[in-house]
């Protein structure tokens, strides 16, 4: 008896995915729970393991196809064993190519747009298949349906429009100062970029990098961005960590300074619940739950910003294997689309790789990130009964950049000295 490889729901809200690359071909030996196939969506690369072990008999799609969860995509089985499709397998299912010669087009349509675009559609009574995709194979994007859905307005009852404030016809002079600073939105294709003599090359854009750069450029069109820096002795953190590393480790955690500061970010949240809020038309909606992001970076691949749910129940050994648990997953493609959604707010640590502060973006529709810099012993004058003294202290750089619909300097610049506060008095 064969095994089958179903394409699974990598979320509550996300039906479909990409298979990105299949780590396993037709012959291969698969093992128990070994990775065979890279699956993408908007939010994450992910990979798919083997429910059994066998050899790969069949792949039902191509690299590069958009698959609905619940789909038979592989065959695993006994080498003299014939993979033969089921029941699992459906018109609306099956490659767009499959569909196509059998003239179902508007199935393997409905196959390859996002939710997002299909409750557009569903809300507005529109075909998707009268109108012209300009993403990836022709895919309806949500620009292209939104487009649609307003061209149609002008010509018939008023509906609704689902367009960003800058996106609305003839509103661009009212945010005139926004336009100048960050460009006009793209409302064509980009031109293209000249090379020379055939000598630059032309690296392909991944669906993490796009939605990257789609949340980046929507940030900063969204928040007025404000960032304020103080400077934190970690002397007392530097030491509680020596003393305490090998005691973690003995239960499977690796003691890093993340942890330290997620834990006095976390009291400092609830010492300021302001800090752990969202902009909304109808008022500033305060979370009750504190659901922390971590910066991961994935290298060439971009990052990632995975998020610790209810972090405001875990004491510093909770974080630390939090952390870990989630940096790790992270790294080897193994997060959910869940696990990076709902954050309240988001730390970044880009001291990593050398940096002493930065400017960091909100990651929306958060109302701030704090960016923790390098730690880097310096000298700086101690003050003890009145007498000024020079010592080597183990010093950093802790950035909030905030939005400033929501915090003012006053209100930005207590919420980091309750986080100085905290680091520096760690007991």
């Amino acid at each position: 008896m064969g095994t089958q490889v179903i394409m699974p729901q990598l979320g509550e809200s996300v039906v479909e995915g990409k298979i990105s690359r299949w780590l396993k071909q037709v012959g291969d030996q698969v093992a128990l729970y070994e990775p065979i196939l890279e699956v993408e969506t908007d939010k994450v690369t992910t990979e798919v393991t083997a429910a059994g072990e066998g050899t790969l008999l069949k792949l039902y799609f191509n690299e590069g196809d958009v698959v609905q969860a619940g789909t038979l995509i592989a065959f695993i089985g006994a080498a003299n064993e014939v993979a033969t499709e089921t029941s699992a397998v459906t018109s609306a299912h099956a490659p767009a190519s499959k569909i196509e010669r059998h003239g179902n087009g508007s199935s393997a349509l409905s196959a390859r747009i996002s939710p997002v675009v299909a409750r557009i559609a569903a809300e507005h009574h529109v075909d998707v298949a009268q109108i012209a995709g300009t993403g990836e194979g022709g895919r309806v994007t949500k620009k292209d349906i939104l487009a649609y859905v307003e061209r149609q307005s002008q010509a018939g009852p008023a509906v609704e429009s689902k367009l960003e404030p800058w996106e609305q016809p003839g509103l661009g002079e009212l945010f005139r100062p926004s336009e100048e600073v960050f460009g006009k939105p793209a409302t064509a294709a980009a031109p293209s970029v000249p090379t020379t003599n055939g000598a630059d090359e032309v690296v392909p854009l991944t669906g993490i990098r796009k939605a990257i750069a789609d949340h980046m450029v929507t940030s900063k069109r969204t928040s007025p961005h404000v960032t304020t820096v103080f400077e934190v002795d970690l002397s007392k953190v530097v030491a509680h960590r020596a003393a305490n590393k090998a005691l973690f480790e003995r239960d499977g955690v690796n003691l890093t300074f993340t942890p330290y500061f997620a834990a006095a970010t976390i009291a400092a949240l609830k010492q300021f619940p302001l800090v752990n809020s969202s902009w909304s038309d109808s008022g500033i909606v305060l979370h009750r739950a504190v659901n922390l992001g971590i910066a991961v970076s994935l290298g060439a691949d971009g990052l990632i910003v995975p998020v610790i749910k209810h972090a405001e129940g875990l004491n510093l050994l909770g974080l630390a294997r939090a952390v870990n648990e989630l940096a790790d997953r992270a790294r080897h493609k193994q997060l959910k689309p869940d696990d990076v959604q709902s954050g309240t707010f988001t730390i970044t640590n880009h001291g990593t790789s050398g940096s002493l502060f930065a400017t960091p973006v909100i990651n929306q529709p958060q109302c701030g990130i704090l960016g923790v810099g390098m730690i880097q012993k310096r000298v700086v004058v101690v003050t003890r009964d009145g007498v000024d003294s020079i010592a080597i202290k183990p010093m950093v750089y802790v950035g909030l950049t905030f939005d400033h619909r929501i915090l003012d300097g006053n209100s930005a610049d207590n919420f980091v000295a309750a986080i100085k506060q905290m680091l520096e008095n760690w007991t």
